[in-house]
């Protein structure tokens, strides 16, 4: 990653998220599962991963605070991550400064795994989802938009799906029900990068990121970041799992490859 004078392992997973950034397209929810792994690799000797590289590519409207607040959080978990002995082996996070389509042309033929985690409902469609899937990554996304009818096509068996569905989603926004600060109590994962973001653990010159933790429990997490964290976790693990059996991968990979190209043809 020349302009970003990174130095990353060619080996890794290249987990790629490349969007407009906006709340609904949940970055947040990307860079607290990275996290939550930069926690555990500090916390527990015992845990293994495959090395994991994520590449976060977007931009956000000039007058949109909150994406910005979000942009700045992943630069300063890069900073923390990156330069860290003990996680910088196994974690990389790269923001690919003004991303365009020469940078698309250059990244998505070089990505392992597909970030297409909007929240149910909110993604009207979207094609990059397919371009990744046709240059042989793996896609992790929830049942929105392109994936639905990429998940009829290659099957399920062949993606990483997870989360709320559509249809529970918009029940949420018509009934209520939901309540974020429950899974912040409950689930220790949560509790702990959430308090992250304002005690000034991942934060560059004491600058804490209240608007996005405010925005997860006193605004009740409109997207259900929380919500989703631990099926995400999981669909992340599952992943990793199969990274360990290279058939595995290979024959997921051929699968929806083939199954793709027919419905596309």
């Amino acid at each position: 990653m020349d302009q970003n004078g990174l130095s990353v392992d060619t080996e890794s997973i290249f987990d790629v998220q490349v969007k407009r950034l906006h709340a609904y397209k949940r970055q947040l929810l990307n860079v607290l599962h990275i996290m939550y792994l930069y926690n555990r690799i500090k916390e527990d000797s015992s845990f293994t991963m495959h090395p994991q590289t994520f590449i976060f590519g977007a931009k956000a409207s000039p007058g949109y605070y909150y994406a910005k607040k979000i942009i700045k959080l992943i630069h300063s978990v890069a900073n923390k991550v990156n330069h860290d002995p003990k996680t910088k082996d196994l974690i990389k996070v790269v923001f690919l400064e003004n991303y365009r389509v020469s940078l698309a042309e250059e990244i998505i033929p070089a990505a392992n795994v597909s970030e297409q985690i909007s929240t149910a409902s909110k993604e009207a469609s979207g094609t990059g989802n397919m371009k990744f899937m046709m240059n042989g990554a793996l896609t992790i996304g929830t049942l929105d938009g392109a994936n639905v009818e990429m998940a009829e096509r290659v099957g399920q068996e062949n993606m990483f799906i997870f989360g709320l569905r559509s249809e529970q989603v918009l029940d949420y926004y018509s009934y209520g029900g939901y309540v974020a600060s429950e899974y912040y109590h409950h689930d220790e994962r949560i509790r702990q990068v959430v308090n992250q973001l304002v005690n000034g653990f991942f934060s560059d010159n004491d600058e804490p990121f209240d608007l996005i933790y405010d925005s997860l429990l006193t605004e009740n997490d409109y997207y259900f970041v929380l919500r989703d964290f631990s099926a995400y976790v999981d669909a992340h693990e599952k992943i990793n799992a199969t990274y360990k059996h290279p058939k595995r991968m290979a024959k997921k990979k051929h699968t929806k490859y083939c199954a793709l190209w027919l419905f596309l043809k």
